[in-house]
């Protein structure tokens, strides 16, 4: 497996690239959001982006705007957050970057009363871009989302959602799938179901609460089960640390930690 760790985005991405460099991290997964990571100010560095990757060996992985909405009930909300997403999409193309993140859409104002709206907005703003992605060359990969997000959390939701999109993959967020699940079945439930259509995994350790995004160990989730069932799924792609620690050593010590359970993990 290669790992890598998320920008911060209200830190210049160079900066970024420079701290993981320093942990030995393999790849950068840039989320693509204000004030540093704009599409718009990421095409602006775009060179000295490259160039500091370059001179440290590490790949990119993209994560798509974050906090935008297209399937809001307001047509122009929906309008202006797919406009993000595909100016976005143009520029991870321009990079050269073959593998982004998709977050779904987000639920909110009055959308909790009208899901079946909600859905078919979300469907629609997902046809326009993974057309996008895939005329850009682009591997697009799904993430499942928290239980307060509305969407898209368990994993019968997406079952439609790959039948409709065959180029579409997972990326598994696991610290969202252990969120009000017992013992971690919704972890192993989406690997049993989806292990061909991983194409990601974000790693983070919560309480079953909240979307905490604490080290490993610091909370509730059974890793060596779930390291064991990516194995048995054949999966060995990226791995990327979403710790959101004041501390930067938490996330190497969990992928340190991480890498040992894979080590021992015997099929």
């Amino acid at each position: 497996m290669r790992y890598g760790a998320m920008n911060f985005p209200v830190t210049p991405v160079v900066n970024e690239i420079e701290a993981f460099a320093e942990m030995g991290f393999d790849y950068l997964e840039l989320a693509m959001d204000p004030p540093h990571a704009h599409y718009t100010v990421i095409r602006q560095h775009e060179k000295d982006i490259l160039n500091a990757l370059d001179a440290h060996s590490m790949g990119l992985v993209c994560h798509l705007p974050t906090f935008v909405h297209t399937a809001d009930l307001t047509p122009g909300i929906r309008e202006a957050s797919l406009s993000e997403m595909l100016n976005a999409i143009d520029v991870v193309a321009e990079m050269g970057v073959s593998k982004a993140v998709l977050h779904p859409s987000y639920v909110a104002g009055m959308g909790m009363f009208v899901m079946d709206t909600v859905r078919r907005h979300a469907f629609e703003s997902l046809e326009v871009i993974t057309a996008r992605a895939e005329q850009r060359g682009i591997l697009l990969c799904l993430e499942n989302m928290p239980p307060d997000c509305g969407l898209l959390f368990e994993p019968e939701e997406f079952v439609e959602v790959f039948t409709r999109f065959s180029g579409l993959r997972l990326t598994l967020d696991i610290g969202h799938a252990h969120i009000e699940s017992k013992r971690g079945k919704r972890i192993l439930d989406f690997v049993e179901r989806f292990g061909d259509r991983l194409g990601h995994v974000h790693i983070s350790d919560n309480s079953g609460k909240s979307d905490e995004h604490l080290p490993m160990g610091k909370g509730k989730i059974n890793f060596s089960k779930v390291i064991r069932s990516l194995k048995q799924a054949g999966y060995a792609d990226t791995v990327t640390l979403e710790i959101f620690s004041e501390d930067r050593r938490e996330l190497v010590a969990s992928r340190k930690r991480f890498e040992k359970i894979v080590a021992s993990c015997k099929l």
